[in-house]
Protein backbone atom coordinates (compact mmCIF):
# COMPACT_ATOMS: atom_id res chain seq x y z
CA UNK A 1 0.00 0.00 0.00
CA UNK A 2 2.86 2.12 0.45
CA UNK A 3 3.99 2.52 -2.93
CA UNK A 4 0.49 3.28 -4.16
CA UNK A 5 0.62 6.63 -1.56
CA UNK A 6 4.61 7.24 -3.15
CA UNK A 7 3.10 7.09 -6.43
CA UNK A 8 -0.46 8.37 -6.55
CA UNK A 9 0.44 10.88 -9.15
CA UNK A 10 1.73 8.86 -11.66
CA UNK A 11 -0.82 6.05 -11.13
CA UNK A 12 -3.53 8.51 -11.26
CA UNK A 13 -2.20 9.68 -14.39
CA UNK A 14 -2.06 6.17 -15.69
CA UNK A 15 -5.29 5.64 -15.20
CA UNK A 16 -6.25 8.93 -17.01
CA UNK A 17 -4.38 7.83 -20.36
CA UNK A 18 -5.41 4.05 -19.92
CA UNK A 19 -9.39 5.61 -20.13
CA UNK A 20 -8.39 7.75 -23.13
CA UNK A 21 -6.11 5.26 -25.32
CA UNK A 22 -8.05 2.46 -24.57
CA UNK A 23 -11.87 4.06 -25.46
CA UNK A 24 -9.93 5.74 -28.60
CA UNK A 25 -8.27 2.11 -29.71
CA UNK A 26 -11.67 0.33 -29.04
CA UNK A 27 -13.69 3.21 -31.01
CA UNK A 28 -11.34 2.86 -33.98
CA UNK A 29 -10.99 -0.75 -34.12
CA UNK A 30 -15.28 -1.37 -33.77
CA UNK A 31 -15.91 2.12 -35.94
CA UNK A 32 -13.11 1.33 -38.68
CA UNK A 33 -15.13 2.08 -41.84
CA UNK A 34 -16.56 5.57 -40.00
CA UNK A 35 -13.47 6.31 -38.99
CA UNK A 36 -11.80 5.92 -42.83
CA UNK A 37 -14.81 8.13 -43.92
CA UNK A 38 -14.48 11.02 -41.68
CA UNK A 39 -10.52 11.12 -41.82
CA UNK A 40 -10.75 10.86 -45.20
CA UNK A 41 -12.97 14.06 -45.12
CA UNK A 42 -11.03 15.63 -42.41
CA UNK A 43 -7.58 15.34 -44.33
CA UNK A 44 -8.93 15.84 -47.85
CA UNK A 45 -7.17 18.36 -49.76
CA UNK A 46 -3.55 17.26 -47.64
CA UNK A 47 -1.41 14.89 -48.16
CA UNK A 48 -2.49 12.66 -45.39
CA UNK A 49 -5.58 11.89 -47.20
CA UNK A 50 -3.42 8.92 -48.84
CA UNK A 51 -2.45 7.58 -45.99
CA UNK A 52 -5.62 7.50 -43.88
CA UNK A 53 -5.87 3.31 -43.87
CA UNK A 54 -1.84 3.24 -42.52
CA UNK A 55 -2.02 6.31 -39.80
CA UNK A 56 -5.32 4.72 -38.57
CA UNK A 57 -3.66 0.92 -38.23
CA UNK A 58 -0.74 2.73 -37.02
CA UNK A 59 -3.06 4.32 -34.54
CA UNK A 60 -4.52 1.74 -33.16
CA UNK A 61 -1.18 -0.43 -32.60
CA UNK A 62 -0.03 2.84 -30.59
CA UNK A 63 -3.52 2.91 -28.50
CA UNK A 64 -3.48 -0.69 -27.81
CA UNK A 65 0.65 -0.78 -26.92
CA UNK A 66 -0.64 2.20 -24.48
CA UNK A 67 -3.21 0.52 -22.75
CA UNK A 68 -1.10 -2.36 -22.46
CA UNK A 69 1.53 -0.25 -20.96
CA UNK A 70 -0.44 1.90 -18.81
CA UNK A 71 -1.93 -1.64 -16.76
CA UNK A 72 1.84 -3.40 -16.87
CA UNK A 73 2.92 0.39 -15.30
CA UNK A 74 0.57 0.54 -12.56
CA UNK A 75 0.95 -3.29 -11.92
CA UNK A 76 4.60 -2.49 -11.20
CA UNK A 77 4.23 1.25 -9.39
CA UNK A 78 1.82 -0.77 -6.73
CA UNK A 79 3.64 -3.82 -6.11
CA UNK A 80 7.02 -3.35 -6.85
CA UNK A 81 7.93 0.88 -6.98
CA UNK A 82 9.48 0.09 -10.38
CA UNK A 83 8.71 2.88 -12.82
CA UNK A 84 10.44 2.15 -16.15
CA UNK A 85 8.06 0.89 -17.75
CA UNK A 86 6.30 3.95 -16.34
CA UNK A 87 8.54 6.51 -18.00
CA UNK A 88 8.45 4.47 -21.23
CA UNK A 89 4.77 4.28 -21.47
CA UNK A 90 4.64 8.21 -20.93
CA UNK A 91 6.78 8.63 -23.87
CA UNK A 92 4.89 6.44 -26.13
CA UNK A 93 1.47 8.66 -25.04
CA UNK A 94 3.46 11.91 -25.90
CA UNK A 95 5.07 10.44 -28.72
CA UNK A 96 1.23 9.17 -30.11
CA UNK A 97 -0.14 12.85 -29.27
CA UNK A 98 2.27 14.58 -31.12
CA UNK A 99 1.64 12.54 -33.83
CA UNK A 100 -2.08 13.53 -33.92
CA UNK A 101 -1.29 16.83 -33.39
CA UNK A 102 0.66 17.34 -36.82
CA UNK A 103 -2.38 15.59 -38.60
CA UNK A 104 -4.56 18.20 -36.59
CA UNK A 105 -2.20 21.15 -37.60
CA UNK A 106 -1.90 19.81 -41.29
CA UNK A 107 -5.55 19.82 -41.54
CA UNK A 108 -5.87 23.26 -40.05
CA UNK A 109 -8.14 21.93 -37.45
CA UNK A 110 -6.88 24.09 -34.30
CA UNK A 111 -9.28 23.55 -32.07
CA UNK A 112 -8.71 19.82 -32.52
CA UNK A 113 -5.12 20.59 -32.22
CA UNK A 114 -5.62 22.40 -29.10
CA UNK A 115 -7.42 19.43 -27.65
CA UNK A 116 -4.90 17.17 -28.45
CA UNK A 117 -2.02 20.28 -26.45
CA UNK A 118 -4.31 19.73 -23.12
CA UNK A 119 -3.90 15.96 -23.61
CA UNK A 120 -0.34 16.07 -23.99
CA UNK A 121 0.09 18.33 -20.86
CA UNK A 122 -0.87 15.90 -19.02
CA UNK A 123 1.14 13.20 -20.47
CA UNK A 124 4.01 15.37 -20.49
CA UNK A 125 3.65 15.90 -16.97
CA UNK A 126 3.12 11.93 -16.17
CA UNK A 127 6.84 11.61 -18.32
CA UNK A 128 8.28 14.24 -16.08
CA UNK A 129 7.18 12.68 -13.00
CA UNK A 130 8.03 9.56 -13.50
CA UNK A 131 12.00 10.41 -14.44
CA UNK A 132 12.47 12.32 -11.17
Amino acid sequence: MNNFIVHIVPITILIFMLITFFISGMEKIFDWKGNCTFLKTHFSGTFLSKMIPFSLMLLIILDVAITIGCLISGYQLILYGEKESTVYTFFICCITLLLMLIGQRVAKDYPGALTISCYFMVAIFGLYISSI
